[in-house]
């Protein structure tokens, strides 16, 4: 499977707005939204002064929408950067390929805290979560979609809608599991401890993308699985 590069460290911003970031972004994937205070973020992050986080970002929920943003523009940057490479070779030309895409961006994140953060954050806050990402962060996921439609078996759009709010939901769900277990380093994770676990879960994927299906359509739910496909049923990660 297509692995997407990690930036290094050292390309990460620093200072007192990008360090109080990543210890949010990392106490949330721990503990939730709701289970940090803004005190104990900033005395995290080594600030004396416990009004940081207003100081840099207003508030609590500014300092959510800002870590929001931030992945789901890297995630869209990361997904549109693969999506071209391959376009630019004539493809996709398999559901695979664009399950490697979906996956390998996810996977390439320069913070895995992010996606424990966004499947807990979309699990817990949902209107606040659709409302947070903006619609052109999430261009790469649609280019994805349309690439699907024309590469999966024959089904109705009502059908193929459901289908793609399952994908979305084992992505967040998959792909957030393998980081908490890989931010585990009290014992070994035999399931991710090599591509194995990765390459079998994209194999999964594309199975559940590429299966027959002949169950009857149903109007009754065009309007929320379209919807809940568009976007992902959680966010920018799927």
């Amino acid at each position: 499977m297509v692995r997407l590069q990690k930036p290094r460290a050292e390309e990460n911003g620093s200072g007192g707005a990008e360090q109080i970031k990543r210890i949010a972004l990392h106490l949330f994937a721990e503990s939730g939204v709701d289970g940090v205070t803004v005190r104990a973020i900033a005395a995290a992050a080594g600030q004396k002064n416990h009004g940081a986080v207003g100081y840099h970002f207003g508030s609590k929920e500014a300092l959510v929408r800002s870590i929001v943003k931030d992945g789901a523009v890297e995630l869209d940057r990361l997904r549109h950067a693969a999506l071209d490479a391959q376009e630019a070779q004539g493809g996709p030309r398999t559901v695979r390929d664009v399950v490697d895409v979906l996956i390998g961006a996810v996977t390439a994140l320069s913070d895995d805290d992010y996606v424990r953060f966004i499947t807990l954050f979309g699990m817990t806050h949902r209107d606040l979560m659709i409302e947070a990402i903006e619609p052109e962060w999430n261009h790469a996921y649609g280019r994805c979609l349309a690439h699907l439609r024309r590469l999966m078996p024959p089904m109705s759009s009502a059908l193929r809608n459901q289908r793609f709010v399952f994908m979305g939901a084992l992505l967040s769900a998959v792909l957030s599991a393998r980081a908490r277990a890989l931010a585990d380093r009290s014992r070994h994770h035999a399931m991710w401890a090599d591509e194995m676990g990765l390459e079998h879960f994209a194999q999964v994927l594309t199975a559940v993308l590429e299966a027959e299906c002949d169950l009857p359509d149903s109007m009754a739910q065009i309007t929320d699985s379209k919807r809940l496909a568009d976007h992902g049923p959680m966010g920018p990660m799927g």
